[in-house]
């Protein structure tokens, strides 16, 4: 067991032993030049011996001090030395969690444009539908989904979630040609619906006019996640209700296309969430101003 002196009184020896001057330690510590007295009485109590001889103007040190000084220096120093490697390595690394959905179909496209701005900043995504816990560290920062703010966190609105039926224009094709006519909303109930026991399929038919109360949930593929519904549908597996940002690209070169301008929303959104005593660490501050100026407005 180290029997160590008090390490606030040995920090401020350390620097009034490097000026020789107790007003410019206070000034260096941020204390006043009675605590820096203080600290150092308490620590020459501790010794029995005296650290500096006072005389006008100047604290000079006395044989003990200039012993003790280097050595002193060298360890605050190293411990600082430490620490810096830690800050360095903690601002070089930004760990951002959020959900797959968000990460696979919206995030990863769109990172690099962020790295080209904050080259000194890598990016980590850690990607899954169970909470993060901000306050302990798991991640920096948090793209949540959800209806309202979180308690205990800096809660900042990003994107609505709205959704939409999608399939592949292929599918869309076949459908059409076999009905002899333009696809309307009321022909989905027949269809192969991808996840269709998602409580959104009722919200979308309501917007949509369409009396599905009691409508028959025909067996087809359940997913957990947006990102494998939008996949399964890309595989010609059905129709699937899809939020149109994340699918801007696949709409754009033909692996998916939107049946009806019509979008349906559940009152749920994405957020960006963090501590609010890290608001102003640098590298969430850079992330937060590039993300909000990158996402669609409402």
């Amino acid at each position: 067991m180290r029997k160590l002196p008090p390490l606030a009184a040995v920090r401020v020896f350390e620097a009034a032993g490097r000026h020789e001057n107790f007003t410019n330690a206070a000034s260096e510590l941020g204390m006043t030049q009675a605590a820096v007295s203080y600290q150092v009485r308490l620590l020459e109590e501790r010794l029995g011996a005296p650290l500096f001889v006072r005389e006008k103007g100047r604290a000079r040190l006395s044989p003990l001090g200039l012993r003790l000084l280097p050595t002193l220096t060298q360890a605050l120093d190293s411990i600082d030395a430490a620490f810096a490697a830690h800050r360095e390595e903690d601002e070089a690394l930004l760990t951002v969690a959020t959900t797959f959905t968000f990460a696979n179909t919206w995030l990863a496209w769109r990172l690099g444009a962020f790295q080209v701005e904050h080259p000194g900043i890598a990016v980590r995504l850690m990607t899954g539908n169970t909470i993060t816990d901000l306050h302990g560290g798991e991640a920096d920062i948090a793209i949540r989904a959800g209806a309202q703010p979180w308690d205990g966190l800096v809660c900042e609105p990003l994107m609505r979630i709205d959704f939409t039926p999608m399939c592949t224009p292929s599918f869309l094709a076949q459908t059409e040609e076999r009905l002899g006519r333009k696809i309307e909303p009321a022909d989905l109930m027949g269809l192969p619906l991808i996840s269709p026991d998602d409580p959104w399929w009722d919200d979308w038919f309501a917007l949509a006019g369409v009396k599905a109360d009691g409508r028959v949930r025909k067996a087809g593929l359940r997913l957990d996640s947006q990102a494998d519904e939008g996949h399964a549908a890309m595989g010609g597996q059905g129709v699937v209700l899809l939020t149109p940002e994340f699918w801007q690209n696949d709409i754009r070169d033909g692996r998916l296309v939107q049946l009806f301008p019509l979008t349906a929303t559940a009152g749920f959104r994405y957020w960006l969430v963090y501590p609010e005593h890290r608001r102003r660490v640098p590298k969430i501050r850079h992330f937060r101003e590039w993300l909000k100026a990158s996402v669609p407005r409402d």
